[in-house]
């Protein structure tokens, strides 16, 4: 990683109160007896001192308590020994603790071997492998009917999601998704994916689902447990990602696919994420060690097919489905070939830029 000169700081110490330090550290700190508490006890004690953010350092896990994640980060080999150096670098350089931290993980020319995976709750996230071949997908279209997702199979869609922005308890839901699902796989057999209805995906059998990360966060450990069961019997979990904590987050969930978003500014969500751009969403490709999915923004087949040559599996469109999708994804599928066969792909950079700025919510 490319880093300015190390801050003189002194050891567990760190800027604006956020600390990085050993568990050791911490306890002395605290004035504790060395293993009076645990690692996210001590974390906790430092925030109600008056910590912002607390980042505690070990091997294999570093416990990250700062505001906008929390939960263990399990690196999967031994990473850089100049963390405290990098932590402040990246810090400095505008991004958040959370990210800092990842960061702070990662070695020079870093692949996705060195991702590591972040916990949602005090169990550690397991770390698996990279994806030794990741599947190219196609163009993935976004609607909201099983009439618009007839018309998305019928013209050849790599993938179709279904999102319905409904209650759980919409009666009209079961039979919508019952009747998207039969669309699906009766032309070509196109892979459906269900956005945020989880139990009735699987109640229905669905062969995939996609998650953001506050749904994720917000399900129990026994419906976690749950959705995992059903990946082992095929299910391909899909999941949202805006920073490098929630990529990381995505991996330790074990999700099949990862979106990277919003590629450009977007009016779809009101969110506080800064675009990707292109270089983002190549480091994305790089490092994810799963297929990717290009999100956010993307109203132009050029567009498409910029994100095409990153190596993304698979780009989004919404809007620029139109009104009527037979007619709009030839064009859309010939920019999406453009790329994803493009002589030159586009490289990933070796390190990505924030999507987030220091204090937003």
């Amino acid at each position: 990683m490319d880093t300015p000169a190390s801050t003189d700081s002194p050891a567990g110490t760190s800027t604006d109160a956020v600390l990085r330090l050993t568990a050791h550290e911490a306890a002395e700190r605290l004035g504790l007896p060395a293993g009076s508490l645990s690692v996210p006890e001590l974390a906790r004690a430092l925030r109600d001192q008056g910590a912002s953010e607390v980042v505690v350092t070990g091997d294999p896990h570093d416990w990250l308590d700062t505001a906008h994640a929390s939960g263990w980060l399990t690196r999967p080999r031994s990473g850089p020994t100049d963390h405290a150096m990098r932590f402040e670098a990246a810090l400095a350089r505008g991004w958040v603790a959370a990210d800092a931290a990842v960061l702070a993980r990662l070695p020079e020319h870093a692949t996705a071997l060195d991702l590591p995976v972040l916990s949602v709750d005090e169990t550690p996230a397991r770390w698996t492998a990279p994806l030794t071949h990741v599947p190219a997908l196609g163009v993935y279209a976004i609607v909201d009917s099983a009439e618009r997702v007839r018309a998305c199979a019928e013209a050849g869609a790599g993938l179709i999601q279904l999102r319905i922005k409904a209650r759980r308890d919409d009666p009209s839901l079961v039979p919508e998704i019952r009747a998207a699902l039969d669309a699906a796989s009766s032309h070509g057999r196109t892979p459906l994916v269900i956005n945020d209805h989880w139990r009735l995906a699987l109640s229905l059998q669905a062969p995939a689902l996609h998650l953001g990360q506050e749904d994720w966060l917000a399900l129990r450990p026994t419906e976690r447990t749950t959705i995992a069961a059903a990946q082992a019997r095929g299910l391909q979990l899909g999941m949202s990602s805006h920073s490098l904590w929630e990529l990381c987050r995505a991996r330790g969930a074990g999700a099949d696919l990862i979106a990277c978003g919003p590629v450009w500014p977007t009016l779809t969500k009101d969110m506080p994420w800064h675009a990707q751009g292109l270089d983002n969403l190549a480091w994305w490709v790089r490092m994810a060690g799963r297929p990717v999915i290009a999100i956010g923004g993307i109203l132009a087949p050029e567009q498409l097919e910029q994100c095409a040559a990153t190596g993304a599996a698979t780009v989004c469109v919404v809007r620029g489905l139109g009104n009527d999708p037979r007619a709009t994804l030839p064009r859309w599928q010939r920019a999406w070939d453009a790329g994803h066969h493009h002589a030159a792909p586009r490289p990933a950079p070796a390190w990505p830029h924030p999507t987030l700025t220091p204090g937003a919510a």
